[in-house]
């Protein structure tokens, strides 16, 4: 470092405070998707306290991608991202004006080590000038004290020219001769006091002046610190306000694409909802069928029972000469209801595949698709979280009554087998999402047998397996039956 840039640290400060740019909080953040919890935040204080709001975040951004996957995957993520986005801007903010406040304090240390600097370059300056002055007064004196004992020499060691101290030469006795001498050895001895005086007190300056030339270059060295710490505050606040601008853009953005989208998804949750009320309604007709089979045949049974009945005691009524009885009154149908869990139905993966969501109902965030005015909708089923590829088993042996891709209702491919009646109760599965199917329509299965490949087709945002049961024409909880 050259003398110059260690001599100006006030210099450099007044620069950088004048071509410095105050940065301010920007106003106006957009209205929160989250829940009131995640709409604030405080200083986080710790790595752990930071990692587990982070971890908070991204599951809240994963439960509003999953409110809204089903009905367009693309609107989900990008919910998603706003949760993230909104989530970590108060705590953006708070680091910056935590920032801020670190380059005010680094500016006041600059500011206080140059006036330091300033009032210690003062204090050099006066000792420097009180050492020029003493060494003048030091060699007055020593010339002084050369004339004296110049003149002493001259005169045996009194001085016959005594003008030196008086200004004149005039005569006299011995006595006043003698005390002229003696004035004149007193006048040098005091010289030389004085001398010793001065030198002690030039002594003492030079220390000081080396002790403040030394605090100087320490207090130069300090404020160049201090300067380097106010660049790399300056710079981190700058950093900081660019996440905080960055944070706001990307809110408004996404915010923007959601209002935007709204209409087409509101018209495209239309057609969701009549294509969920068609998939009720193609059970529910199943079901009907399958019971009216069902009671058809129990009717049938029951009337050949009855014929035969009729003609074995219109037989025997005839052998004993007697009128053959009325045949008995059919009879109306009803299946015996029994036990759901008497499907006996197993998990559509084998070894521990986790479930990532659960059946019932799923509320949307505000302020991102309200679901019918309901705010809210019928999560059917649940999510499997199966990686792409892994096999997918049928739940029960049953028919395969509907098999192949499915737009309408974002379901990607999709297989659905009906299960029969067993014990009174009509139940069908339906296994969404599947990057392949292996089975067709019309097709028997048996439990256990490999149907499709789990993926991510339709409105999904993540390799997984949505699982339906529908037990008497009702989606009901899966987990009742497994």
């Amino acid at each position: 470092m050259n003398e110059t840039d260690r001599k100006s640290p006030q210099h450099r400060l007044n620069g950088r405070r004048r071509g410095a740019q105050r940065t301010s909080i920007l106003s106006g953040v957009l209205a929160v998707v989250l829940a009131a919890g995640l709409a604030s935040s405080t200083p986080v204080a710790f790595a752990d306290e930071l990692e587990d709001r982070q971890k908070a975040l991204e599951a809240e951004a994963a439960r509003v991608q999953q409110s809204l996957e089903f009905v367009d995957s693309r609107i989900a993520k990008a919910a998603s991202d706003l949760v993230i986005y909104q989530g970590q801007l108060p705590g953006a903010q708070q680091a910056l004006l935590e920032a801020q406040g670190r380059v005010a304090g680094a500016v006041k240390e600059v500011e206080a080590l140059s006036a330091r600097v300033d009032m210690a370059q003062q204090n050099k300056a006066k000792i420097t000038q009180q050492l020029e002055t003493d060494k003048q007064k030091i060699a007055d004196t020593k010339k002084l004290i050369g004339q004296i004992a110049t003149q002493a020499y001259k005169s045996g060691g009194v001085p016959s020219n005594l003008s030196l101290f008086f200004g004149s030469n005039n005569g006299g006795s011995l006595t006043e001769t003698m005390d002229l001498a003696d004035q004149a050895m007193r006048s040098q001895n005091a010289a030389m006091d004085k001398l010793q005086q001065q030198s002690a007190t030039n002594v003492n300056s030079e220390a000081r002046l080396q002790a403040v030339e030394a605090e100087i270059k320490d207090l130069k060295a300090k404020a160049d610190a201090a300067l380097e710490r106010e660049k790399a505050a300056r710079d981190e606040a700058a950093a900081k306000k660019e996440e905080v601008d960055r944070l706001i853009a990307d809110t408004t953005r996404l915010d923007a694409e959601l209002q935007a989208a709204k209409p087409g998804i509101q018209s495209q949750l239309a057609g969701v909802q009549a294509s969920q009320n068609a998939v009720a309604a193609e059970i529910q007709e199943r079901d009907r069928k399958l019971r009216e089979a069902w009671e058809a045949e129990q009717r049938r049974k029951a009337e050949a029972a009855a014929a035969a009945a009729a003609a074995a005691a219109a037989a025997a009524a005839a052998a004993r000469n007697q009128p053959a009885p009325p045949p008995p009154p059919v009879q109306s149908f009803m299946p015996p209801v029994g036990s759901p869990s008497a499907f006996g139905l197993r998990h559509p993966f084998n070894g521990g595949v986790p479930i990532t969501s659960g059946f019932g109902w799923r509320a949307t965030p505000p302020g991102t698709i309200d679901f019918y005015g309901q705010g809210g909708y019928m999560h059917t089923g649940i999510d499997f979280g199966a990686a792409c590829g892994t096999p997918v088993y049928a739940a029960a042996a049953g028919e395969v009554f509907s098999s192949g891709w499915s737009s309408a209702d974002g379901g990607g491919w999709r297989v659905k087998i009906s299960h029969g009646l067993v014990e009174g109760n009509t139940l069908n599965t339906i296994y969404y999402h599947n990057a392949s199917i292996v089975v067709s329509n019309g097709q028997r299965v048996s439990q256990g047998q490999l149907i499709a490949y789990s993926g991510n087709t339709g409105n999904s945002t993540g390799c997984h397996s949505h699982f339906e049961t529908w037990l008497n024409g009702n989606a009901v909880d899966p987990m009742g039956l497994l």
